[in-house]
């Protein structure tokens, strides 16, 4: 079998059909909602001050902007796909579709590290922030269950050790596997509750801050440049948008419930570039607001929030920005693991993972198999993994997915041009050339160590492909319906 055949679309349409097919219930409103609550993360609240502070100063405002566009160039060529090709797989089948088995194994292999990883490590960082908000009210959980084993900690006696296992991570990664394990429609009224809080507290800081804003905080707007590139200035501007990129990151997970979009040829590019849209407002006015408040030169902490909040001594409002990141880090879980399972259960539809990734509940008509797979791996990973070296992997996992969309728009142009295309990527190709450039530079500026894990788990992969995956692939067999 030739490792670049490609499955026609024809085919990847028919076996989405079935007794055992996902259930089409979203809506466009829902479909926002789970980008919103896959972007809107703590990197709101952690990478403005950051940026400002280092490389933008006011000007922060500008780099979101700047960032808005980068991924407004692969969410254009997510859009295209997501109309043309409504499966769940996301990423991985429209590669199959464009650029042949092997790159879609890749791409389906390299989405775990944005999925499942992603969903472990923000797991860890959730369980640090409900430690913190339950300290407020005088609970305190033991440091030994809310660490793992790599985690060096201080005790209130001073001396120094390490956790012992992270309950709080399993806990809400089990929960939610459960939750989405009892249908779509439950997990996205769930995730819509849980957008509407943190979204309103983002507002909250926005509308009760915006009085304390200072005029001379903002002058000058873009501040000099140091002599050396990205200390302010323009190209501080756009050094700045590198790091507030990774804000963004996550609107990608919505093109995974293609397949249970009631019209996904209508609904699907609303629900990508609305959430992008909506976030990309939000992240301007939440950081004119904190740069107005703050000086930029008095950012380089770690809560810039936290200090802005003191000046303006809102003291409840602290408590709610807290749980605004709680509550965000908990709709970034429930859509990442989403969108873990909705990819694995597409290829192993495909035949290159094991049957049970796609077996569907009877009742709920989900991938309840694939979901307690991963419940477990996942919740295990964040309660002992050295999660700290591994999270790194999430960004650059996620900008090749990108990369490889944005370069299979061109593929898909010229090998399939007569194929009706419901919303089409404009000024091709310069805006697939435009994303493929983008991302390739943010990963490039991730470091060789990301790299070398990227390749070795890319190994990993590629062992498994040629192990189980390629000898069972159904793409040489008769359409598959699973009924």
């Amino acid at each position: 079998m030739n490792l670049f055949a490609t499955k026609p679309l024809s085919r990847i349409m028919a076996e989405a059909e079935g007794e055992h097919s996902l259930e089409r219930s979203l809506g466009p409103a829902q479909l926002v909602a789970l980008g919103i609550g896959a972007i809107i993360g703590a990197g709101l609240f952690s990478l403005t001050g950051i940026a400002a502070a280092n490389h933008a100063g006011p000007a922060v405002v500008l780099a979101f902007v700047l960032a808005a566009f980068g991924c407004a160039f692969a969410g254009l060529c997510y859009s295209e796909f997501s109309t043309m090709i409504p499966i769940a797989g996301s990423a991985y089948t429209y590669s199959y579709a464009t650029m042949g088995e092997l790159i879609a194994w890749i791409i389906g292999w390299d989405l775990v590290l944005e999925y499942a990883v992603g969903a472990a490590t923000v797991a860890v960082s959730w369980s640090g922030y409900v430690a913190s908000f339950l300290a407020d009210f005088g609970i305190i959980l033991p440091p030994q269950l809310t660490n793992s084993p790599w985690q060096q900690i201080t005790f209130a006696d001073g001396t120094v050790g390490h956790g012992i296992i992270n309950l709080p991570a399993i806990v809400v990664v089990s929960l939610i596997s459960l939750l989405l394990i009892t249908g779509i429609q439950e997990s996205a009224r769930a995730n819509a509750v849980i957008v509407v809080l943190k979204v309103s507290v983002v507002i909250l800081f926005i509308l009760f801050g915006w009085s304390y804003i200072n005029p001379t905080n903002h002058t000058p707007f873009i501040p000099p440049n140091t002599g050396e590139f990205g200390h302010f200035g323009w190209s501080g501007i756009v050094r700045a948008a590198g790091v507030v990129f990774f804000a963004f990151i996550g609107f990608d997970a919505v093109s995974t419930a293609a397949q249970e979009t009631k019209n996904p040829q209508r609904d699907m590019p609303i629900g990508i570039i609305g959430s992008l849209a909506v976030c990309t407002i939000l992240y301007v006015l939440f950081s004119y607001t904190l740069t107005g408040i703050v000086n930029y030169t008095e950012m380089n902490n770690a809560a810039p929030v936290a200090t802005a909040i003191d000046r303006t001594g809102i003291v409840w409002l602290q408590k709610a920005i807290k749980l605004a990141i709680i509550a965000g880090y908990t709709s970034v879980i429930l859509v990442m693991l989403l969108g873990q399972s909705r990819v694995f259960y597409s290829m192993s539809r495909d035949g290159l993972l094991p049957k049970l990734f796609s077996e569907i509940h009877p009742k709920y008509r989900t991938p309840w198999k694939s979901n307690l797979l991963f419940m477990v791996f996942v919740s295990l990973f964040a309660a002992f993994a050295p999660i700290q070296v591994v999270g790194e992997m999430t960004s650059i996992g996620t900008l090749f997915a990108f990369v490889l969309v944005c370069a299979g728009i061109m593929v898909m142009r010229k090998t399939h041009p007569e194929l009706p295309r419901p919303f089409r990527t404009p000024l091709v190709p310069i805006v697939p050339i435009l994303g493929i450039l983008a991302n390739l530079f943010l990963m490039f500026g991730l470091g060789w160590e990301n790299w070398m894990r990227l390749i070795v788990w890319m190994a990993i992969g590629f062992v498994i492909y040629f192990g189980y995956g390629r000898k069972n692939s159904h793409l040489n067999s008769p359409v598959v319906t699973q009924r």
